[in-house]
This record gives structure tokens, sequence and C-alpha cells, in this order.
């Protein structure tokens, strides 16, 4: 006997239907997995053998030859467990013949007939939805992350056997159990949300002082520029990264749903947090692994950088990583996505964030000032050597911060709120969101060099100000092609059309301001 039962899986973080074919027949007494399985699915067999027979419902002398399809994709997961079951307990005549039409099956089987939580519940039913799936069975624990898709009924199960009960039962019956299943889940479901979007967080009025760096702050969430910030242990530095999501606009429903995508199938959806409704920032440790950084492993699963897609990377003590780890930024941060390739398949993920990052001017942290700097010449070169100058190159906006005496910390008035400059930033994002209406992007720093003539054109005074500067300070061409985003962006927030020379003054004076003075880099005298 054959029967057909639809579910669904993952690949990196894009979703696939799957179906699980089921034939029994009597013969020599076995169990057969194929359709390009690695080892977890191919364990399913026992998990499933014991779970029907705690259930009361034990497998007869049959061949049961299971296919999942397509069979030219790798599965992997566990997700497959009640799908295989459901197919056999139908050959079985437990199940009513045409019970399982245009439903979708997903979760692994315990020992004993209970269903486990499992990741990547969210972009499946996004997936079921598409492919305009009625009713999805998960199990219990997973019943608010996929709720969060609009479009597909969902039944949230506890054992194997509530699924038996809900198949076998009288079509009045199953709108009975649906409706005492959501309503069962609903509350839940609603404490859960409201308490991720009413998650406290920072403001930027507890930053008393360091306007410059508020400044450039603003201006890095305003036209999505990267930003390292240099200056003394207990400046602000880490103070200010943690509050740039609170100034950047809200996640749109898309845009939550694709984050959310991306933490569901790394496990991360879990308790409270069915649903990721702010920015995300992500804080590595310097001692993380390539693979915890970008991602992969055997089975690929998303980094840091993708975890922190639509939201903040910020990376503390950026001399302290290695310089291996630090270059493997460099596609990213220009391609806002990374590409992965393994023996199942080559993996495409999504990492479009802003990268903040922050270190000391050298080992002691207190240059330049002599009566606390202990640090030779050499150590210092030595020390801001550990970043390479390619991705220096790719760092928009360089700013310093500077240790507060007492008396001005007194006198500091209470700084704008996250309210306050968010509202900025958010007037500047609309004139660029007009402004490339038209094209495949939305920021000033998402613009490449081809588009720079276009939208960024510069009259006679402000071109001849730039070619100095470039020569000046020995620019290359990416690091002269952001001064032209940033400074669009400083125009963008006055509310000009064009792009000045105090726009580019500005721009210059947060390429590297160390280095400008260096080189006695008076913007005004060039």
């Amino acid at each position: 006997m054959y029967t057909s039962v639809i579910t669904g899986s993952y690949l990196g973080i894009e979703s696939y239907l799957a179906k699980v074919e089921v034939d029994s027949a009597h013969g020599m007494p076995g169990f057969e997995l194929v359709g390009s399985l690695n080892h977890e699915v191919k364990e399913a067999k026992e998990r499933v053998r014991v779970a029907l027979k705690n259930t009361g419902y034990q497998m007869g002398p049959v061949k049961v030859v299971v296919n999942i399809s397509p069979a030219n994709m790798r599965k992997e997961g566990t997700g497959y467990d009640l799908p295989i079951a459901i197919g056999i307990l139908n050959n079985m005549g437990v199940i009513k013949k045409y019970a399982l039409e245009n439903i979708l099956f997903l979760g692994e089987l315990g020992l004993s007939g209970e269903l486990k939580e499992m990741n990547g519940v969210l972009p499946i039913a996004l997936e079921a939805i598409r492919n305009k799936i009625t009713l999805m069975i998960v199990p219990e624990s997973n019943y608010e992350e996929a709720s969060v898709a609009k479009g597909v009924r969902i039944l949230g199960v506890a054992n194997l056997q509530e699924v038996i009960e809900y198949l076998n039962a009288s079509k009045e019956e199953q709108q009975g159990i649906l409706k005492r299943n959501q309503n069962k889940n609903k509350q839940r479901i609603n404490q859960c949300f409201h308490k991720n979007i009413q998650q406290e967080e920072v403001d930027f009025s507890d930053v008393y002082g360091q306007e410059s760096i508020k400044r450039a702050a603003l201006i890095s969430a305003a036209g999505f520029h990267h930003m390292l910030m240099i200056g003394p242990p207990g400046s602000g530095k880490t103070m200010i990264a943690k509050r740039i999501p609170s100034i950047l606009p809200d996640l749109t429903e898309e845009e939550c749903l694709e984050v959310s995508k991306i933490y569901s199938v790394s496990g991360l959806l879990r308790g409270e947090k069915t649903l990721i409704t702010k920015r995300p920032f992500l804080n590595p440790h310097h001692s993380i692994s390539p693979q915890g950084l970008i991602g992969g492993g055997r089975i690929p699963k998303p980094g840091v950088v993708t975890l922190a897609h639509r939201g903040v990377l910020f990376l503390d003590e950026l001399p302290e990583f290695s310089i291996g780890i630090l270059d493997l930024l460099r596609q990213p941060l220009e391609e806002r996505r990374i590409h992965i390739t393994r023996f199942s398949g080559n993996f495409i993920y999504p990492c479009e964030y802003i990268f903040v990052a922050a270190m000391n001017p050298c080992v002691c942290g207190y240059y330049p000032d002599q009566n606390r700097c202990n640090c030779t010449k050499a150590d210092i070169r030595k020390y801001q050597g550990r970043i390479s100058g390619p991705i220096i190159d790719r760092i928009d906006i360089f700013a310093d911060t500077n240790r507060m005496d007492l008396a001005s910390l007194k006198d500091a008035k209470r700084g704008e709120s996250s309210k306050d400059i968010k509202d900025q930033v958010m007037l500047a994002r609309e004139r660029q969101y007009h402004r490339y209406r038209n094209e495949h992007i939305h920021l000033n720093g998402e613009l490449d060099s081809s588009m720079l003539k276009q939208y960024c054109s510069l009259g006679l005074k402000e071109e001849q100000l730039l070619e100095r500067i470039y020569h000046k300070m020995q620019l290359s061409l990416r690091a002269y092609h952001k001064i032209i985003k940033v400074a669009r962006t400083i125009a963008d927030l006055d509310g000009s059309d064009s792009i000045s020379c105090s726009h580019l003054a500005e721009a210059v004076a947060y390429r590297d301001s160390n280095s400008i003075q260096k080189r006695g880099g008076d913007v005004n005298a060039l």
C-alpha cells in the first residue's frame, strides 16, 4: 500500500516542501529509508518504530520503504519523523484514507510518542503559505513560532496520539479541536509578543557630552555607514554603540519575518521570542571562530554576521580580534551577503548590517595623553597595525571619543533622546528612499561607483576641494567614494539637495581625524 505525506525542510535559510512516500508490502520484514539522507534522518526509522509501539500501534511483519523527495536534495534534521509515522499509520489502516489531503506534518518524535521542539518551523510555514497548504501540524512547543505566519491554520500537538485523534475526527470535531487549540495558545502568544515589543531599550539621553561621537552615530544610522570609534577606556564607546539600534527605523513586517527566519533556523526562536521585532545587536567576543562569525559547519548554520542582519554588528576592542578573523569581514562588508559552499550544497546568507567597532588608540589605551601613556611609537604602530588596510578602507566614519573631566560632566546637560535622533534619521532616510525609488538600493551607504555621478554630483568648488583632499591624504578610490557617500548623507540631514564644501569637510573629518592631524589636515586650508 502506498501513502504520500507532505512535509517541509530548509537548506541554509531557504525552505522547501518535501514529500514523504511510504510503501508497505507483505514479505521479508524491513524498514528502508532512501532519498539522499544524513544520519539524523536515517535514525528516524528506529525513533518511529519505537514511538508507534509505545503509542499502541505495533508494526506487523511488513517491508516498509520510505522515499523522501526530491531525492536529489540532501535531507537533514529530525522533522521527518512525524510524516513518516503518519504514512505508516495510514498504510496500516489506523488513519482514514483521505485524511491527509493538503496537510503539512512536521515534528521530531520521542520514543514515548511525544513531539519535540525543532528548528526552522517559521520559514517552512511561510513556504506552506506560498504553496497554498491549508493546515500545518507541528509540535505544541512550536505553535507560537508557526502562528507568526498568517495564512495557514496551525495545530500544535503534544504527542502522536493527538494527531491520530484529530485526523480520525469528523469535520465538525476537527473544527472544535482547532478552535480549542487556538484559544489554548492565544493568551500565551499575546503575552510573548507583548513582552517582545515592550523589551527595555537603552536611550541616547543617558549619554552626557560626547556630542561629536553622537553626531557620527547619527550620520552612520541615517546613511547606513560603517563606523569605528577610537578613544581611551571608559570614554563611552560601548555605551554609544549599544544605543545605535534605538535610533534606527523600526523593522517593517517583511523585515521582521526575514530576520525571524534566520533566528528560527538557528534555533534562537525560543520561549518568549516568537518574532524578532527589534533591530538585532550582536557583540561577539574576540575569541570567536571563523565558523561562528560567518557561518558554516557540517550542517551549515548562519553566523554572527547573518544574525546581525538588518541591525548592528559591534566589535569591541577591535585589535584583539585576529587578523584572519577580521579579514573574513571583507566580503560581507562589501557585498552584504555570505556565500558558503559545502558538500550538501551552496548557501547564501544575507548580512546587511551596520558595522560598528571600537578600539583603544594604543595598548594601554591612553595615547596621546603623555602623562598616562607609556607606549612607545613602535608599540602604537604594532597595536594599530593589527587591523589590516582593506578593513580600514571599508569603514566610512572614524570618530574620536575623548575622556571627559569631572567639571565638564557636571555641567553637561542631558542629551537628545533616541526618539529625537531617530526622527532626524527617518527624515534623512525618507529623502534617500525617494531618491533611489527606481533603483535596487535604498540608502547612501549602498551606492556603488556607477551611481555616484548620477546621485552625488559635485559643483566645481566641491570637485576641486575633493581633488586636493584626495592627493593630500593619499586616499584609495574606495575611500574617496566613501567620503562622497558620507557627505551625501550629511546633506540629507541638512535637507539639502546638493553637496556643499561644508558637507565634504565634515565627511573628511570623519574619515580619519588622527591621520588628518598628523598630516596637518586642516580641511579649510585645503
